[in-house]
Parts: structure tokens; C-alpha cells; sequence
């Protein structure tokens, strides 16, 4: 083991958030706080004081679950089970110090009652943390403080390189003398010039090869995140530009390009990736983006060197654009996605996107295009996490349409439930064959 390597285990923001010391630390300080702030000698805390606690923490959650699962509806398919157990218990513990505070003499003994609670919420955050796999490290959570981007390389050069007929780029390519380790990633605006889109600021992965001359015409991969999310998610918490290196380290500089966009707009909105009343993302995807990449980037042209890729929601978004725009993506990869977009019911989704119009919707509702449409010549995986209660059964129905539809489809099961836990070695596991569907490997 190098020193470097050395260094970076002993760095305390590399340490694990999601196993190991850590986390178990912080479960057992939660719990001890909890039971202490619970316990008390006086006969009045037992029969009136816990109770009221209890009483008010349970309608505190309950009222907080309506408004956010039945008023705001962040979410179609509602909170998690244990999310909604590990918010609870963070209410409580608020409650009790809320209700020990005002009985204890002095500040200090008021102090450590609320030192308790924040503890409580501590682990009740640790725990939910775990469960999605947002923050496996400090050094992950400190990224949008630590992480750098640099200015999009934008010039073209005069000499590219393109694989012939029957060959893969990697056949024709060989990497020059003092070619960089790593690709650059950029912060950029992809403007909806067509669809009239507001996207905020996307991100772009440039391998090594990128910077070659002559340069070699790379394939695209479009990912998109879920929601809610940034763009961002995918350079931050997936750190992806480590895994896109390591793959180019491995294949003398060369990786795809890959375009993050914004899908969403904002943080917690859902615009359902089509083209409707909400906005015109279809449009967006399938028209403003690639021809953003065009204009300011030299890339392979083609459906078959382009993918569109996505987790969760964006998941969903790319079966939809790999159906409805099957001329600009000629594979896609839909990790945790949805069996059809949706605001919580097809009743809301349809009155929300197209007032009510239900030919409306399934004209671009993926399975019932995949139904009355073959796609012979669309490569398609789909992944999800073994214990994903709430979306392997629709992924599984995903898989099915679309080997009835005639798609190269994959189906993978991955160890976990929901969310980074599956995101993150997900695109790595798949990045390898979405460099073999775009014409850059074998």
C-alpha cells in the first residue's frame, strides 16, 4: 500500500458514514439519549408528562406525513416505511426534551436535555442516511464544498478519428504521449432553446481521449438523476467522474462523454419528461440537448452511439425517451425507474399534464407504446434492488414490455432497496456495456 493510499484511509472525511465505527457510534449515542431523556424518578413525569410526550410526538408525525405525503406530495409513491419510523423517533425525542427542559434546575441540565434531542435527531438522520446511501463519506458530503469544476472545452479540432464500419472506436484508437490521467468535468447551461424549458445548470464529463488531437468521435451518454435531485447528485454523491477515470485509465484514455441535465427544473419538481401543460421536457431531452452537444462538443453522431440513462425518476424519464425518441437514443439504462411516470395516481397524472386528456397520455406512456410498437434495434438494461419493495415489481413488468417490444434487454438484480445504495455501483457495474451498445468497446 502507497503512502498516498495510506493517507486517504486515514483521512477521517473518507471514513464510512454508512458502515463500520461510525454510524453504529452514533445509533448507540442516539438510543441512550433517548432512553434518558424518557426516564425520570418523578411520579408526575410517569403518569402525565411521558404520555402527553408520546401523545404529541405521535400526532406531530402523523400530521407531518400528511402534509408531506397527502398535501405537498414531494413523492408519488409517499414516503418510505422507515423514513417515516426514523422521523418519528427524531419527534420524539424533540418532544421529550421539549417536555424534561422546563422541569430541570439550572442551564446546564436544560442544555443537556436538548443535547440529547440533537443527538436523537442525529441518529434518526444517520439511520436514513444508510437506508438511501446520499452520504457514504464526509469527504461525499463535503463535496459540493471540495469539488472543482473546469471550463468546458468547447474548441473543435481540425483531425478526428471514427471507427469504420464493423469495428469499435477502441479498435482504432491509440492514445498519444502525455495524454492526461483524468477528464475534466464542467458546469454548464443547456439551454431549452426549442422546448422553452428553464433547466439549471447541467455537468459534463470529458474523458482524457477528449483532449487528444487527433480527436477521437466519442459516444454520449445522457444520465438523469431522480427527484428530487440536482444535477449535480452525479458529480457529488455518485462521484462519477472517479468511476468515468477509472474506466479510461483502463482503456487508454477513452470513456463516453457524458451530459447530466437538468430534468427538473427545481429541486422537488416533477415534470413527468414529457412534452405537456407542465413543460416540455421530451422536447427538451430529445432536441435542445443534443443539439447543445453538437454546437459546443465534437461527438459521435447517431442513435447508435448516443444512451440516455437514468435512477429512479430520471430512470423513468429514459424509457420514455429511448420509446419516444428512439431516432436520437439507441439503448438506454433505467435503474429504479417507474412503470409509467406519475404524480401518485394515473387519474392525477392525467389531469395534471394533459387536463384530463387519457389518449393524450398513453400516446407517449412507454409500456402502451411498447405495446403497439417493436423496437428490434434498441438495447435496454434495467436494474433495480433486490429488497426494492416498491419498485422491483414495476421494473420487472418494465423488463417484460420490452422483450415483448423486440429490445435487447438486460435484467439485473442488485443487493439493497432505494436510492445511492443501488445509484451508485449501479452505473458502475453498467457503465461497461453502455461503452459496448455506443461503439466504443467490444
Amino acid at each position: 500500500m502507497t503512502s498516498t493510499s495510506l493517507a486517504l484511509t486515514w483521512n477521517p472525511i473518507d471514513w464510512s458514514l454508512i458502515h463500520g465505527p461510525i454510524p453504529y457510534a452514533v445509533l448507540a449515542a442516539g438510543w441512550g439519549a433517548l432512553i434518558a431523556l424518557a426516564v425520570s424518578r418523578g411520579r408526575t413525569w410517569w403518569s402525565r408528562r411521558l404520555p402527553a410526550a408520546l401523545l404529541l410526538a405521535a400526532v406531530l408525525t402523523k400530521l407531518l406525513g400528511i402534509v408531506v405525503d397527502d398535501w405537498w406530495h414531494p413523492f408519488p409513491e409517499g414516503l418510505p416505511r422507515y423514513v417515516t419510523w426514523w422521523i418519528a423517533t427524531a419527534v420524539l425525542g424533540l418532544c421529550l426534551a421539549g417536555f424534561r427542559a422546563p422541569r430541570l434546575p439550572g442551564a446546564r441540565r436544560k442544555l443537556f436535555a436538548f443535547g440529547g434531542a440533537a443527538l436523537v435527531l442525529l441518529m434518526s438522520s444517520s439511520q436514513v442516511n444508510r437506508g438511501f446511501e446520499q452520504y457514504p463519506s464526509g469527504r461525499v458530503m463535503l463535496a459540493p464544498f471540495l469539488s472543482k469544476t473546469q471550463q468546458l472545452t468547447t474548441g473543435k479540432d481540425t483531425k478526428t478519428i471514427s471507427p469504420p464500419p464493423g469495428q469499435v472506436l477502441e479498435d482504432v484508437w491509440h492514445a498519444p504521449p502525455g495524454l492526461p490521467a483524468k477528464g475534466t468535468v464542467s458546469k454548464t447551461p443547456i439551454p431549452g432553446t426549442k422546448s422553452g424549458f428553464k433547466a439549471r445548470d447541467g455537468y459534463v464529463y470529458l474523458p482524457p481521449a477528449y483532449q487528444a488531437s487527433p480527436r477521437p468521435l466519442l459516444p454520449v451518454v445522457v444520465l438523469l438523476g431522480g427527484q428530487p435531485g440536482v444535477p449535480e447528485d452525479w458529480v457529488n454523491t455518485a462521484q462519477l467522474n472517479e468511476t468515468l477515470d477509472a474506466f479510461a485509465a483502463k482503456h487508454q484514455g477513452l470513456a463516453p462523454i457524458v451530459v447530466m441535465p437538468d430534468q427538473l427544473g427545481s429541486t422537488w419538481n416533477n415534470t413527468l419528461c414529457f412534452d405537456s401543460k407542465i413543460a416540455r421536457v421530451q422536447t427538451y431531452l430529445a432536441e435542445d440537448v443534443p443539439a447543445w452537444v453538437h454546437q459546443n462538443l465534437q461527438a459521435a453522431k447517431g442513435r447508435g452511439s448516443w444512451s440516455i440513462g437514468g435512477a429512479s425518476m430520471g430512470g423513468t424519464c429514459a424509457l420514455q425517451l429511448a420509446v419516444n425518441a428512439p431516432d436520437v437514443y439507441g439503448s438506454f439504462l433505467d435503474m429504479s425507474g417507474q412503470e409509467e411516470p406519475t404524480l401518485g395516481t394515473r387519474a392525477q397524472t392525467v389531469a395534471a399534464a394533459f387536463d384530463g386528456d387519457d389518449a393524450a397520455f398513453e400516446a407517449v406512456d412507454p409500456l402502451t407504446v411498447m405495446a403497439r410498437r417493436k423496437f428490434p434495434d434498441t438495447a435496454g438494461a434495467i436494474v433495480v434492488g433486490k429488497t426494492d419493495d416498491e419498485f422491483r415489481g414495476q421494473q420487472e413488468k418494465v423488463y417484460q414490455a420490452a422483450l415483448a417490444a423486440g429490445m435487447k434487454a438486460k435484467f439485473d438484480l442488485m443487493p439493497g432497496g432505494h436510492g445511492w445504495v443501488i445509484f451508485r455501483p449501479g452505473i458502475v457495474d453498467q457503465l461497461p456495456w453502455l461503452a459496448q451498445q455506443t461503439g466504443l468497446i467490444r
